[in-house]
Parts: C-alpha cells; sequence; structure tokens
C-alpha cells in the first residue's frame, strides 16, 4: 500500500509554545566537525538538516532561531566542508550537514565528507530525524535522490521540508508539492508530512520549530 503524504498541519497550541520557547532559549554554535571523533556526546536528541547546496539552509536555520548570523550563508556553494552542531539550550542538538551538489571542492575532499556523512547517518544512535531541504522552485532533483537513498539504507527517518515558496506562485507551488510527494512515495524512510517554509516571510517557521520541539 501506498504511503500517503500531506502537508504538516498547523501545530496546536502548546506544540506552538513548546518549539518557540525552545528556540526562543539559549542558541550556541558547539563545534564544527571533520571526524567522528570530533562528534559531542550523544546525550540529548539531536535532528540534522541536510540540502543541496544554495537550497537556503543557512538562512532557514537564522530564521528558526531567530538570529541572523547563526548559520553562515556562503556566495560559494559548497564551501562548508563540516557537520556543525548547535545546541537549543539542554535539549537538543541541530546539526547542519555540509551542503552537496556542487561543490567547488578537489574530489578528494569531497569523497572525505561524503564519507564521513554516510557514518554519521548510520551511527549516530540520538539522530531522531533528518530534515531534507528542497528548493520549492526545483522540487526533488536527482542529487537529491541520492541523499533521500542514504537516508533508506541508514534507516533514518527524514521529513522534507520546502524552502523559499515565497519564490513561486500557487499554481507552481501545487505542482511543485505533487511532484515532491510522488518522490518520496519511492523512500520507506520518508515521514508522511512535508513542512512548507519561507525564511523570508516567515511561513512554516513556527510549524517547523513545533515538529523539532516534540520530537521524543
Amino acid at each position: 500500500m501506498a504511503m500517503t503524504f500531506t502537508l504538516t498541519p498547523e501545530p496546536e497550541d502548546a506544540a506552538r509554545e513548546q518549539g518557540r520557547l525552545l528556540f526562543a532559549g539559549p542558541v550556541t554554535f558547539v563545534k564544527g566537525v571533520v571526524a567522528m571523533s570530533g562528534l559531542p556526546p550523544a546525550d540529548r536528541v539531536e535532528v540534522c538538516f541536510a540540502g543541496r547546496s544554495n537550497v537556503g539552509k543557512s538562512s532557514l536555520i537564522n530564521a528558526l532561531t531567530g538570529r541572523k548570523t547563526l548559520a553562515r550563508a556562503s556566495n560559494t556553494p559548497g564551501r562548508t566542508q563540516e557537520i556543525n552542531y548547535f545546541a537549543l539550550g539542554e535539549e537538543r542538538y541541530l546539526v547542519d550537514l555540509p551542503g552537496y551538489g556542487f561543490a567547488e571542492a578537489p574530489m578528494a575532499v569531497v569523497a572525505k565528507w561524503q564519507a564521513l556523512l554516510k557514518q554519521y547517518l548510520s551511527g549516530r544512535a540520538t539522530l531522531r530525524r533528518a530534515f531534507v531541504l528542497i528548493d520549492a522552485r526545483h522540487g526533488v532533483k536527482a542529487v537529491d535522490e541520492e541523499i533521500l537513498t542514504l537516508l533508506d539504507r541508514s534507516a533514518v527517518t527524514f521529513q522534507a521540508v520546502l524552502t523559499k515558496v515565497d519564490k513561486i506562485n500557487r499554481v507552481e507551488r501545487e505542482a511543485v508539492i505533487e511532484q515532491v510527494k510522488g518522490a518520496l512515495g519511492k523512500h520507506p524512510a520518508a515521514y508522511p508530512e512535508i513542512v512548507v517554509t519561507s525564511s523570508e516571510k516567515g511561513e512554516g517557521i513556527e510549524t517547523l520549530r513545533a515538529v523539532i520541539a516534540t520530537l521524543e
């Protein structure tokens, strides 16, 4: 039986407040990690953000945390080649994974950081969910399929997050949502709800905060 995908509904008041409190509290950069040995202690729930280069990942993290420069947006896609850890108080880690695709880096460097990504996804027991960012202007592309397949193989539940929905009109939005639903249907690790966001307009930010805050 095929899985049915829906848009994540607006959060209940309690969940909305839980999300607000989590992200209104202390948010600190912990460290950038280049090897599994450098990961911080697995002492709390963590979520990770993955997305191809230029998908708006830094902008979304900054919008969630209400801090304009917490995650650095780069004009050179693929520049960040570390797993960056942020602490949401004492409760959660938010993990920013390296952007994939179009990386202007030597092949050996790319191969090393792809290996680190695979090790992290398959070996981090406290990782509750991966959020895979999909540019609403383009939908799921072949380079996204690679990470989705990796998440399937790693048995990591992932949830699609559409970014930059303010850049398209209503008809285009409906079309890309249907395209994403179709693509996700091929992946057993996909969570059956899609979050629709705009970092610029604030759409979906409270919803995504609530999702992260209520994960156990």
